[in-house]
């Protein structure tokens, strides 16, 4: 029998060849090697679904697909890289028409796996294509629990999105979720049921964020997996081997899910979505925080994750989309006044009224801005700011001058029809036009206007996909997700200080896809500013801390305790400061500054920092929670009161360490909670609801 491990500091890979077939039989601390070479038979590395060859199961998951069941192994190489290894398996079908390479990459920090596949045609006649997986592996979470029941020992964690509810993490147990558990004695068969996770059109993260956690309450293992592609995608867990094996796949588009098909030609080759899957002993923060370190490495190098600079826009309760040069000046003062480093002009820059369906051009409006907005991005510049503008250049609106001068070659098209969605057409990056077109618009930003800071908004979606130069409506989609990345990749090679704020209507695109080559992600556009704290509390576990951006948006007629909560939601990630600051006056102004420059002394932790949830992943609308980051010895803690019938509130921090000491970093002078501790806890008295404190905590080192 043929094997092979493959470890680096922090990952484990290991296989093996039986009867002709590769098995994925160890990742990391989920060690299979004991099964017997009958089950081994089931630990198939990918999936692949051919048009017109049968499936070997009941049901309509993809586990047994065919040629994936087949494949034979060839070869594999083992390469090392910088920070890791790179593992290529080489794979091909009985009748040698097919060839599959399955790529690993491990890192040395890290015990999250990057996997993908590339398949080629090598016979004499094209292949319909409807699934192909980026990574599978079968047996999760089952070592030392094979003859357990998967069903009643694993809980699933599963992110769920809306507009304005984003990362809220639910969690049952896959026999909840309604997978059950077959095997009687001798008598077995397998499920016809999956629990399944799909995205369709582009906004990747419209239901669900690409990823999901599953964690086993016998063996305390954890797995954890993220889908990288901006756009559509599909997870599934189901059971294989007559039943007693859990199977996990992970893919981008498909054809039963996503409308994906690719017709592969003689010759050609398809390369799949990356995704990142990784196994650990631990819950489901510790598997968020090697999720964590592995964003990390695989983003683009960039200052601006490095220096976390404090962003004031001026849309979030404040200008909404009515921006000239009156209503700005005030605001680029106070933001400033207050320690603000790049100011943002957003939306309703580029037309003198309603703009929301004649969008496209992305010239500025003469009537907002009398002397040019040229004069205001420069008086910004003045004030020792850097200026920046909102875009949304994917999009041009029903009613735009552009619209009917375009040929339909320029949008999404199905049915011989331009795809309309909220009076809006839009553009298909795969032609080169449209490429041409908005480098020009970008350039035109940059280089005339002088803005250092992009926010790219996306409010629409395509919907499937489009027929244009492809063979399915999903490969349309994913053609022209790809040809996005690829524009954006060489945009930043062009602008490499240019800052780009990936939004889309709030968190509706933050797959690492994007996040990759963006430095900043616009989390939500919570208006409530308590339950824009619940959001805050668990954005970091679908983005890194220093990626994710929260608002800050102190009210015209609040509080103090009002403008301290705002604070508190945004200062242990990235500050989207907000909100009419020209007309907060007196102390409340001086809570906002006094935020802000404390922010400034520990910010450069927070990239380092790994997230924690001492309370569990907050919902929202919970009474209490709290989120913080631990460097070392040291933790940084929000802890915020929404509405609650109770004052006081204990957290648990026994995870962590051992507590030595405790204070309130955030607000410095305070009338209205007070806390205590000792080795393993921290007990709070808040007086009142919608109040937030930051405390740093000091660990025994």
């Amino acid at each position: 029998m043929l094997g092979f491990e493959v470890q680096t500091n922090s990952a484990h890979l290991g296989f093996e060849v039986v009867e002709g077939k590769i098995a994925l039989t160890r990742v990391n601390t989920n060690d299979l090697r004991n099964l017997s070479d009958e089950l081994k038979k089931n630990l198939q590395i990918t999936e692949v679904q051919v048009t017109g060859l049968n499936f070997h199961h009941k049901g309509i998951s993809f586990v047994d697909t065919n040629p994936g069941r087949d494949l034979q192994y060839v070869s594999h190489t083992v390469e090392d890289q910088d920070d890791g290894k790179l593992v290529t398996i080489v794979q091909k079908n009985v009748v040698a028409s097919l060839s599959v390479v399955s790529y690993y990459r491990l890192f040395d920090e890290t015990a999250v796996i990057r996997s993908w596949s590339e398949i080629k045609n090598i016979g004499t006649e094209d292949l319909g294509i409807e699934y192909v997986s980026s990574f599978a592996m079968t047996g999760i979470n089952q070592s030392g629990d094979l003859d357990g029941n998967y069903a009643e020992h694993n809980t699933i964690y599963i992110p769920n999105n809306d507009w304005t509810a984003e990362a809220q993490w639910k969690s049952q147990t896959l026999k909840d979720g309604g997978l059950d558990y077959w095997v009687d004695g001798e008598k077995n068969q397998a499920s016809t049921k999956r629990i399944s996770v799909n995205n369709n059109s582009s906004w990747s993260c419209s239901e669900y964020s690409p990823n999901g956690i599953l964690t086993n309450t016998v063996t305390k293992q954890s797995a954890i997996w993220q889908i990288e592609n901006n756009g559509a995608w599909h997870y599934e867990l189901t059971d294989i081997g007559k039943g007693n094996l859990l199977a996990i796949r992970l893919s981008g588009p498909e054809e039963l899910d996503n409308h994906w098909w690719k017709n592969l030609k003689v010759g050609e080759s398809f390369t799949t979505v990356t995704v990142a899957f990784g196994q650990l002993h631990g819950d489901y923060e510790d598997a968020i925080g090697e999720m964590t370190k592995y964003r990390r490495l695989i983003r683009r190098d960039n200052e601006d994750d490095k220096k976390l600079a404090v962003i004031f826009n001026d849309y979030m309760n404040g200008l909404a989309g009515n921006p000239t040069t009156d209503t700005e000046i005030p605001l680029i003062d106070a933001a400033n006044k207050v320690g603000c480093e790049y100011f943002v002009i957003d939306c309703g820059w580029y037309a003198p009224g309603y703009w929301w369906d004649s969008v496209g051009e992305w010239k500025p409006s003469a009537e907002r801005f009398p002397d040019g907005i040229e004069k205001l991005i420069q008086y910004i510049r003045n004030k020792d700011m850097i200026p920046g503008l909102w875009l949304e250049i994917e999009v041009v609106g029903i009613n735009s001058p552009l619209a009917d001068q375009l040929p339909d070659s320029w949008f999404f098209t199905r049915h011989g029809k331009r795809v309309i969605d909220a009076d809006r057409y839009h553009l298909d990056f795969t032609n080169p036009e449209v490429q041409d077109f908005a480098n020009g618009i970008v350039k035109r930003l940059v280089e005339e206007y002088g803005v250092g800071y992009i926010k790219m908004d996306y409010n629409i979606t395509t919907g499937i996909g489009t027929e244009q130069n492809a063979d399915s409506f999903g490969d349309g989609l994913l053609n022209h997700n790809r040809a996005y990345l690829d524009w954006l990749d060489a945009i930043f090679v062009k602008y490499p200080d240019l800052v780009i704020e990936n939004c889309g209507s709030g968190g509706m695109r933050h797959d690492y896809a994007m996040l990759e080559r963006h430095s900043i992600q616009s989390m939500t556009d919570q208006t409530d500013y308590v339950r824009n704290g619940n959001i805050a509390a668990v954005g970091a576990s679908v983005v890194t801390p220093e990626q994710c951006a929260i608002w800050s948006y102190p009210l015209q007629d609040g509080d103090d305790e009002e403008v301290i909560f705002n604070m508190v939601n945004s200062m242990l990630l990235r500050i989207h400061q907000s909100g009419y600051l020209n007309k907060v006056k007196g102390h409340r102004l001086e809570l906002v500054t006094e935020g802000i420059k404390t922010y400034k002394t520990y910010r450069h932790q927070i990239s380092t920092g790994l997230p924690i949830w001492p309370s569990g992943l907050s919902q929202l609308d919970d009474p209490w929670f709290s989120y913080g980051f631990k460097n070392k010895n040291e933790v940084y803690l929000a802890v915020w009161r929404g509405i609650s019938q109770d004052d006081n509130y204990t957290v648990p921090l026994v995870k962590y360490g051992k507590i030595e000491r405790v204070e309130q970093v955030y607000p410095q002078v305070d009338t209205n909670t007070s806390f205590d501790f000792d080795d393993e806890t921290l007990s709070l008295s808040f007086s009142k609801n919608k109040v937030a404190r930051l405390y740093r905590v000091g660990l025994e080192k």
